[in-house]
This record gives C-alpha cells, structure tokens and sequence, in this order.
C-alpha cells in the first residue's frame, strides 16, 4: 500500500428513529411482549388493581352473608319469622347485585386503563 492512500472511510447508518416502530406500536406494548422487567410490572399492576377490586367485593359479599345471622338474633321473638325469611331470601339479592355490578364496573375500567397505557393513548 503506497503512502499516499488512506484507507477508504465507510459511514454506518441505520433505519431513522422513527421508522422503527410500526404505526400504533406503543413502547409500553413491546415491554410487554418482550417480557422485559418493566413489562413484567405493568402486568403485575394491572393483577394487583384487579385483586383488589376481588378483595373489596369479596369482603362486601362476606360482610352482607356475616351480618345475615344477627337478622335472627334481632328479630327475637317479637319479629314474625316471615319478616326474618324475606330479609334473609329476598333483600340479600339486591345487595349482592349491586356488590358484582360494581366488582364488573371495576374491572372493566381497570383493563381500560391498562389498554390505554399500553397503547400509549
């Protein structure tokens, strides 16, 4: 090689920040998928959330059939049993309605929020 020559000098690039995501891939999403440390605590968020909105209802479901027992001590003998029965068979149901609309209601928006954080809305 003669003195005169310097070795030719090559210029690497490559593909531009922001090609390299496709359209509506979201950071959060790749986490994810990749199972990485941060993917795995937005998935454990996510549990947690849901666990306890199941722990709140479940404790407002035990709390209803806990109390359904003193329904009997009140009422004694001065209540007819026919009021004890339909408090305890029929107004329980209601309560336990409205306890799971709301345990569904909670999850629902839960799993929104997780989906709007993962897709980066």
């Amino acid at each position: 090689m003669p003195g005169d020559q310097r070795p030719r000098r090559e210029v690497v690039t490559g593909v531009p920040r922001s090609a390299r995501r496709a359209p509506g891939h979201a950071p959060a999403r790749s986490e994810i998928t990749e199972q990485t440390t941060l993917g795995a605590t937005y998935v454990r968020s996510l549990m947690r959330s849901q666990l306890r909105a199941a722990v709140s209802a479940l404790g407002a479901l035990a709390l209803l059939v806990g109390v359904l027992p003193l329904a009997f001590v009140a009422g004694g003998p001065l209540t007819p049993d026919l009021v004890v029965w339909a408090v305890l068979g029929v107004a329980v149901y209601p309560v336990m309605w409205l306890i799971a609309r709301w345990y569904v209601r909670r999850a629902e928006r839960n799993e929104r929020d997780f989906l709007r954080l993962v897709e980066g809305r």
